[in-house]
């Protein structure tokens, strides 16, 4: 297991405050972690090491970690043990409890003033060793407060219930700034108390009453009625103080040069501004073969350009009429026959993969069909994009509800009640209400224009997230000096 003092090599010299950040599994955890680690140093002097997990780490999720941030991470442990059928939630959490000693003994070499530990939201129960070593313990939320909304709800719920039993979140569950969630709307980790996961989360968060703050991936004027009710939360005393500090978009590391190795770029080059539907549903993002059949009639009957990022279908969901190899490895072979070339003139599909942040921010992107993630949410939000809001999985079901309602730069997606697919025609209605500006995407764009200025705002010199940072990074550096002297 590599040390924090070798491992922070890397950064600015070794006596700087040093803050070590800790990131569950995945690309939308450890994307934004990574991205305030390097505002900590850029910014505000510190060295930063990111851990991560060995066992579920991604290599390509870290090779876009900034050179300044030291990485380290934690060896395996054995997880054999649990049974078959373990939710991917519960492995994670016990990934996280046994993988404490290992982050104790990673803490205990830092050579330099030990300035604070954050762990993301997931890794609540890290909070423990804050308080062993005597050092803040600040909670990093990746999404939204209203995802953790959704979790102190369910805390709150269970006050005073006895041990073992279980209560379901009300149906809906209403929160801030007219945020109404169905249970349908809930990451299914949440949609059933008698599912043992529940009572998994509840613990973790139980921890987050440990925290001395919360760090958020957002910003005032996304969540402004859900900011000011974690205010009078804190004051009290029913919640730690929460700090927006978003939006933490990765910049785009492509050069110029490279970039004209990315043939999509060059055909947006060619669309006329304000022209282009992008269509993408993040690194973990799968259609069913019916679905991408949809899609793909919907796009077309729009009559508008797009730029598609396809990926490979989930085969589980079956298959349309055509004789198709399901072993081949081109998402493109998937499509309708005659698609791509009825499209040819119109639209351009792409496999796997788009450079995001430079589509977004081209002058020819107008919408964002998009799957809700929350880093594709900031990435939409700072680029001015409005969104049609078709979420998957996980919590961007939530994310989605507040960007079509409290946040209002999105227009939703109504699938159909006997199968769960979204027709043809709802997708090209969503398509051509945005981009034709009819009554309801005039107000989106106009919304996503707004908030795009403000997100702008948010990390200017005298914005509210980056004076809030300052303010997070004072307290850090006094306390350190302190017990330097």
């Amino acid at each position: 297991m590599e040390s924090l003092a070798n491992a922070g090599a890397a950064c600015t010299e070794r006596l700087a405050p040093h803050v070590v950040l800790l990131a569950s599994p995945g690309a939308g955890h450890l994307i934004p972690l990574a991205e305030l680690a390097r505002r900590l140093v850029d910014h505000q002097g510190f060295a930063a090491t990111l851990v991560t997990f060995t066992d579920l780490s991604s290599s390509e999720a870290l090779s876009g970690v900034p050179a300044c941030v030291a990485t380290a991470a934690l060896p395996p442990v054995p997880l054999d043990d649990l049974p078959a059928g373990t939710s991917m939630s519960t492995v994670l959490l016990e990934l996280i409890r046994r993988s404490l000693p290992s982050l104790r003994a990673l803490l205990r070499s830092v050579g330099a003033p030990l300035a604070a530990l954050v762990p993301d939201f997931f890794c609540s129960a890290a909070l423990s060793l804050a308080a062993e070593l005597g050092v803040p313990g600040y909670v990093f939320v990746p999404t939204n407060l209203t995802t953790i909304a959704v979790m102190r709800a369910a805390v709150e719920l269970h006050e005073g219930v006895p041990p073992g039993e279980y209560r379901d979140l009300p149906d809906p569950l209403e929160l801030p700034g007219g945020v109404s969630l169905r249970h349908a709307d809930l990451p299914a980790s949440f949609q059933s108390s008698g599912e043992s996961v529940y009572a998994h989360l509840l613990e973790a968060g139980r921890c987050y009453r440990r925290a001395d703050r919360f760090l958020v991936n957002t910003f005032y004027e996304m969540e402004p009625a859900t900011v000011e009710e974690f205010k009078l939360a804190t004051e009290r005393g029913a919640f730690p103080p929460v700090f927006p500090v978003g939006p933490f978009v990765r910049p785009s590391i492509i050069s110029d040069e490279a970039a004209g190795a990315f043939a999509c770029l060059d055909w947006l080059d060619l669309q006329p501004t304000g022209s282009v539907v992008y269509v993408s549903f993040g690194s973990g993002g799968s259609l069913t073969v019916e679905q991408t059949a949809e899609l793909a009639a919907g796009l077309e009957v729009s009559g508008h350009r797009f730029l598609w990022v396809v990926r490979m279908p989930n085969l589980d969901g079956g298959k349309d009429g055509h004789d198709r190899d399901d072993d081949n490895p081109n998402p493109l072979a998937w499509l309708p026959e005659g698609f791509l070339e009825r499209t040819k003139d119109k639209g351009l599909a792409v496999a796997a993969w788009a450079p995001q942040v430079r589509v977004l921010s081209h002058p020819a992107t107008a919408v964002f069909v998009s799957h809700c993630g929350w880093n594709s949410t900031l990435e939409s939000v700072s680029a001015g994009v409005p969104m049609v809001a078709w979420p998957l999985y996980a919590e961007q079901r939530i994310n989605a509800v507040a960007l079509v309602g409290s946040a209002g730069v999105a227009l939703p997606l109504r699938p159909r009640e006997a199968d769960g697919v979204v027709a043809r025609d709802e997708i090209a209605g969503a398509v051509k209400e945005l981009m034709e500006s009819a009554e309801k995407g005039r107000a989106v764009r106009r919304q996503a224009g707004d908030l795009q200025q403000a997100a702008a705002r948010a990390w200017s010199p005298e914005g509210s997230s980056r004076r809030a940072l300052e303010d997070v990074a004072a307290t850090w550096k006094k306390a350190t000096l302190g017990k330097v002297k």
